[in-house]
């Protein structure tokens, strides 16, 4: 049993956390409440219906679910319209795919948030040889950085004040840095300011980890397009591929031909059986984002009373995001942590978690992800790269309850080394 390998200063320490989080738990269950009650309402008004679950083979025309999805996504993210489909394999296959189809050579894009996660920069062309990455088709990229995880203000609007650029992509979550994530009030108030000095510019927001932690979506802001995937929080742990991009509808309809072909658009894709689990993914996903909120909270509360330093978020600040991060200091209470999540996997529990090259990223990773869908993060994960001050990376926990165990257990497994 789990709870019987648990060091007892560990399991009086999350009493204490209990008991202490207490209105912390209860403003997750409130946000809970919100997003369920939109989601439902969705359901309800589309007329979701039993027959919406048919397996559509082959060129996947006339697939009425397909469609309500669509819309339910679109509803839920604040948007007029959305794509939402098994063949967008990630959150960085819907981000390339949306680049990709509304930044053509000769176009400009600008990230708003300084430099982009690891998995981006290639594809973007900062680093790497792809023919095909953004650069080589002739797309050109500036960003500009934050200042004190503030916007610089006076820098963006200047730049978009000259009418050149097509896009500027805003990176909601912090990614592989120690910069905090951006939340719904900090967006809103740029997106008003670019829109009244630059109307034309497209706003994309790269919604990964955020979706329903907060009570509003990016496009209830006025983001002109947003991007995520489903083995994130919308997917509800449930959903085992796909991604989504929501937005204004003439945005859409270019991403869709960009996805199928042009005159095709969003009228064919096969849904290859996966209506029924879509659907089941966005009804569960509050109750699973609730779970995922309430073991970062209850981890940054233990990591802070055990000492360590450089945890983010504290556990009493309010969050935008899944992503919990702490400094371990060590490339061995790095690789203790990781093994420990790993251990209290339901799946590949026996695995042993160690440094490794994984694709995509620069420098050797540790993984913990013993999921039931392989690279799901809003099951509980444990990442980060083997590199000084040791930042580890978790998010995810289907369950408070599930999280909990994991995260004691890590902590356990440093104590006993030490």
């Amino acid at each position: 049993m789990i709870l019987e390998k648990i060091d007892r200063e560990i399991l009086e320490l999350a009493d204490k956390a209990d008991e202490e989080l207490k209105d912390i738990y209860q403003d997750i269950d409130r946000i809970c409440l919100l997003n369920s009650d939109r989601i439902l309402s969705a359901f309800i008004e589309n007329r979701v219906s039993y027959t919406d679950f048919a397996d559509i083979n082959g060129y996947g025309n006339f697939d009425p679910g397909r469609d309500k999805l669509e819309k339910i996504f679109a509803t839920v993210l604040g948007c007029e319209d959305a794509l939402v489909r098994p063949q967008i394999m990630s959150g960085t296959s819907a981000l390339y795919l949306t680049f990709s189809a509304l930044l053509k050579h000769g176009d400009t894009m600008i990230s708003l948030t300084g430099m982009p996660y690891d998995s981006l920069q290639e594809m973007i062309g900062i680093c790497g040889d792809s023919s095909q990455s953004l650069k080589a088709c002739g797309v050109d990229y500036e960003q500009i950085d934050l200042i004190g995880n503030e916007f610089d203000e006076k820098k963006i609007l200047d730049r978009l004040n000259r009418k050149d650029v097509r896009l500027v992509e805003i990176q909601r979550s912090r990614g592989y840095s120690q910069r905090a994530s951006l939340c719904i009030g900090k967006i809103e108030r740029l997106i008003r300011k670019i829109k009244e000095v630059n109307s034309e510019v497209i706003i994309m927001v790269d919604n990964c980890y955020g979706e329903l932690v907060e009570e509003r979506e990016p496009g209830h802001v006025g983001a002109d397009i947003v991007v995520g995937s489903l083995m994130k929080n919308l997917g509800g742990g449930i959903a085992s591929t796909g991604g989504y991009i929501a937005g204004r509808k003439d945005l859409i309809a270019m991403v869709a031909d960009r996805f199928s072909a042009p005159g095709i658009g969003k009228d064919q894709g096969a849904n290859f059986n996966l209506n029924n689990s879509f659907f089941k993914g966005i009804f569960m996903a509050p109750n699973a984002v609730r779970g995922a909120l309430k073991t970062a909270a209850f981890t940054a509360y233990m990591l802070e009373k055990l000492g360590y330093k450089n945890v983010s978020p504290r556990y009493d600040e309010k969050r935008t995001d899944l992503i919990q991060t702490v400094e371990l200091g060590n490339e061995q209470d790095l690789v203790l942590f990781t093994q420990g999540i790993q251990e209290s996997s339901p799946i590949d529990s026996f695995v042993k978690v160690l440094p490794a090259p994984m694709p995509g990223y620069p420098f050797d990773e540790v993984m913990a992800c013993g999921a039931f869908t392989q690279g799901s993060t809003i099951e509980l994960s444990a990442d980060a790269p083997v590199v000084p001050p040791y930042a580890l990376y978790m998010q995810g926990g289907l369950s408070f309850e599930y999280g909990k165990l994991s995260v004691m257990l890590a902590l356990t497994n440093i104590r006993k080394q030490n």
